[in-house]
C-alpha cells in the first residue's frame, strides 16, 4: 500500500483514522522558507470535524506536530515530518462491518485485496481523516507558492441542489481567494450559505447524506508550467486530487460543457493587453496542450454523498456468504464538502509547487 505523491515534491502519506496517530512526511522542499504556524493552524481548522451539525460530530484537534525538516519556523531542506495524533476514536462503532461491507466504501475491494488484513476501524487508511496531512503538506507549499505571487482559494459551488456564483474565469482577484481560503463555510454568495446549510440538514435528519461541487482557482501562474502528453498540469493535479477520498470528478475550464459547445463559441482568442499577450476568455480553464496559458487556473471536483449513512442498505456477509441488511454505526459528515474545501485548495499547492519548482 503506497500513499506517495509528486516528483520534484514527494509527499507521503502515513497511519489510519483510528491509529495512534496520522502523518506525512515532505521530501524536496527547499530550504530556507519560513513558516507562519498561525497560517498553517488555520488551514487545519477549516478541516478540522466536530464543529457544527453539517460534519461529523467526532472532535479532533488536528494539532500537527513537526518532527523535523524545520528549526526556528524555517525549512532546513531536510525531508519535513508531522504527526497529527488521534485522539476520539470509537473503533467498537465499526465492529459489524468487519463482515459486512459498506455499500461504496472502500471496505469490500480492499478486503479481496489485501486478505481482509486491512485496518477497517473507521476506514483506516481510506479514512477521509488522512485528508487532515495533506492540509498540513498544502499549507506549507501555498506559503511557499504566495512568496511567488501564486494565491489559492476554493468554494462550494454546489451543494446537492442548491448552488453558489461561479468564479468569473478570465477575472479572478487574489483578494477573492484569499478571503475564501480563510472561511470554514467557503461561499462567495454569503446569501447561499444558509440554503446549503438547511440542504445538509435535510438529508442529516433523513439519516442520508448529500454530495456537491466544490471549484477552485490559482492565480499568478505564468504561462509555460507543465508539459504535454503525460507531463500535463491537469495530469498532475488529478492524480492528487482522485487521493481524496469521496472525489468522483475532475474537469477543468468549461469541462464536460464542452461536449455540447462549439469552436467558435468557446475558444479563447488572444489580445494584446498592457503590451503583453491576454485572453478574452478561459474557458480551457488556465490550461492548453498540459501548460498554463498565464490566465487564471480554475478546476472543479465532483464529491460524493458520504457512504455511511444511518439508514439500512443492502449488503452482503463474508463470512456466512449470505446477503445481509447493515445498519452503520459509528459518527459521520452527513455532507463532506464544506470540510473538503480546504483540502481541495491544498491538493492544489502540493500540485502546483510539484510544477514550478
Amino acid at each position: 500500500m503506497s500513499s506517495v505523491a509528486g516528483n520534484k515534491i514527494k509527499v507521503s502519506v502515513f497511519g489510519e483514522s483510528h491509529g495512534e496517530a496520522i502523518g506525512c512526511v515532505i521530501d524536496g522542499l527547499p530550504a530556507g522558507i519560513k513558516l507562519n504556524m498561525e497560517d498553517i493552524y488555520l488551514q487545519m481548522s477549516r478541516r478540522a470535524p466536530g464543529k457544527d451539525k453539517t460534519a461529523t460530530p467526532r472532535l479532533e484537534k488536528d494539532a500537527p506536530k513537526i518532527i523535523s525538516g524545520v528549526l526556528n519556523d524555517t525549512t532546513t531542506g531536510a525531508p519535513l515530518a508531522a504527526i497529527i495524533e488521534n485522539t476520539n476514536t470509537k473503533s467498537a462503532d465499526y465492529s459489524n462491518v468487519l463482515k459486512v461491507p459498506r455499500p461504496s466504501h472502500s471496505d469490500y475491494p480492499a478486503y479481496v485485496k489485501y486478505g481482509g488484513f486491512n485496518d477497517i476501524r473507521g476506514g483506516g487508511h481510506f479514512s477521509g481523516r488522512l485528508t487532515a496531512p495533506l492540509v498540513f503538506a498544502g499549507a506549507v507549499a501555498r506559503q511557499y507558492l504566495a512568496q511567488k505571487g501564486i494565491i489559492i482559494g476554493a468554494h462550494i459551488k454546489r451543494i446537492g441542489s442548491v448552488e453558489d456564483l461561479a468564479f468569473d474565469k478570465n477575472s479572478i482577484s487574489p483578494e477573492l481567494l484569499s478571503s475564501l481560503s480563510e472561511k470554514t463555510f467557503s461561499v462567495i454568495d454569503s446569501s447561499s450559505e444558509e440554503k446549503m446549510r438547511s440542504e445538509i440538514e435535510r438529508f442529516r435528519m433523513e439519516r442520508n447524506s448529500v454530495g456537491g461541487e466544490i471549484e477552485c482557482a490559482a492565480v499568478g501562474i505564468p504561462a509555460g508550467v507543465g508539459g504535454n502528453m503525460f507531463d500535463t498540469v491537469e495530469g498532475t493535479l488529478a492524480q492528487i486530487l482522485f487521493g481524496i477520498p469521496a472525489v468522483k470528478g475532475v474537469q477543468f475550464g468549461l469541462g464536460f460543457d464542452f461536449c455540447s459547445s462549439n469552436a467558435k463559441d468557446v475558444n479563447d482568442g488572444y489580445e494584446i493587453k498592457d503590451g503583453r499577450v491576454s485572453l478574452l476568455s478561459n474557458n480551457n480553464g488556465g490550461v492548453a496542450g498540459g501548460i498554463t496559458t498565464g490566465a487564471p487556473l480554475v478546476f472543479s471536483v465532483a464529491i460524493k454523498p458520504t457512504p455511511s449513512i444511518s439508514l439500512p442498505q443492502r449488503s452482503v456477509n463474508l463470512e456466512t456468504m449470505q446477503n445481509e441488511e447493515l445498519v452503520i454505526n459509528g459518527r459521520h459528515d452527513p455532507c463532506i464538502v464544506p470540510r473538503a474545501v480546504s483540502v481541495v485548495e491544498a491538493v492544489c499547492a502540493i500540485a502546483l509547487l510539484d510544477l514550478t519548482l
